[in-house]
């Protein structure tokens, strides 16, 4: 280190690249990582049951990924992680006593704060990925010389990307203010989003599930098939707007989220 520097303080983005590292390599070892793994097997189970179950029928096979897997990825899966990964931003900092700490050290605040959402987000990111490369590519054994298959696979994983970095971003703003911000995201994640995305006309637009299923292709009304189940009585965006919502939502509720965590006194319970 060159003496000159040896009492600066880091620049922003070698804060967040230290922070980004540590909660990185320790989140993948935590207990909750390790349960949400385990979470992940379900529709590889599903797949697996099903592949068996069904051998010989691969247009129906397919089709169970796409009506089944796609609503447990979407409705319960990234909803579940972001709320807990999102939430613990602040909470697990305030809760095991060791904000003092990190505050303590010479790094910006909003350094610590974007540098544990991002290492939330690749944590769900690889959980995610895992999960529906093996159910996909199980049910779709058959179709492996398609390349159209491939295209499908990258258009649903970016699309379960956008949401993670979207609801976590949404949580992570909830944990920074609110003590008890998980049962908050709870009746957000579970109710609201759950009830809103069906009603109606623009209404729709005042939830985060709308706009990733406005990217999920659409079969003309009353045919049935893809993703029926998921995309009944969607009212779409076009997907530019949904694309451009889904970030503009994640980056005011990091730039809220930061704001917040620069700004706010956090006290400790006895």
């Amino acid at each position: 280190m060159n003496p000159k520097d040896s009492g600066r303080a880091p620049s922003f983005g070698t804060s967040f690249r230290s922070v980004f590292s540590f909660f990185f390599f320790l989140g993948r070892r935590t207990g909750k990582t390790r349960v949400f793994y385990l979470l992940g097997l379900i529709p590889v189970a599903i797949a697996v049951f099903v592949k068996i179950i069904l051998a010989g029928r691969g247009d129906v096979v397919g089709g169970v990924f796409n009506e089944i897997l796609m609503v447990f990825f979407v409705t319960f899966d990234i909803v579940i992680m972001s709320l807990f990964y999102g939430t613990s931003i602040v909470a697990e900092e305030v809760d095991g006593r060791t904000l003092p700490y990190l505050a303590s050290r010479p790094l910006p605040k909003p350094a610590i704060f974007l540098g544990k959402y991002a290492a939330c987000v690749c944590l769900m990111v690889l959980v995610v990925a895992t999960s529906l490369f093996l159910s996909f590519f199980i049910l779709n054994g058959q179709r492996l010389g398609e390349a159209d298959l491939y295209l499908t696979f990258l258009r649903d994983l970016g699309v379960l990307v956008l949401g993670i970095l979207a609801y976590t971003a949404f949580f992570a703003f909830l944990g920074s203010f609110l003590k008890r911000a998980i049962i908050v995201g709870l009746i957000f994640g579970f109710g609201w989003e759950n009830i809103i995305q069906y009603f109606p006309g623009s209404t729709q637009k005042f939830s985060l599930v709308h706009y990733m299923k406005s990217l999920l292709p659409r079969q003309p009304t009353g045919s049935g098939g893809r993703l029926a189940i998921l995309l009944f009585k969607l009212e779409p965006s076009k997907p530019v707007v949904a694309v451009l919502a889904l970030l503009v939502i994640t980056a005011v509720f990091l730039a809220l989220g930061c704001w917040l965590f620069r700004k706010k006194e956090y006290l400790f319970e006895e």
